[in-house]
């Protein structure tokens, strides 16, 4: 069954800026949100949960250099990006 994603306002500002800035991850950005909505534990994804002060939160590789850090409500399959960016930019 695929999950359905939901896009909050902020989170769209901040692919809009990551995008604008990596043109040439757009494919590959775009077929991670489509894996990820059809199956989040597809190995490729690298999903895992993150610790610390980030404890409730996942994240996904788009490819060895770039993250997105999600929110996963299961009960709902609801999933909730929430950054886009090289590792220090989203696990601040």
């Amino acid at each position: 069954m695929p999950y359905r994603l939901i896009f909050t306002e902020r989170y769209k500002k901040r692919a809009r800026q990551f995008l604008k800035q990596h043109p040439e991850l757009v494919s590959t950005y775009t077929k991670t949100l489509q894996l990820l909505a059809a199956n989040p534990q597809h190995p490729s994804l690298r999903l895992h949960r993150l610790s610390g002060k980030l404890d409730d939160v996942y994240s996904v590789s788009i490819n060895l250099s770039y993250r997105i850090t999600l929110e996963m409500l299961i009960t709902e399959q609801e999933i909730i990006p929430i950054n886009v960016g090289d590792h220090d930019a989203v696990y601040r």
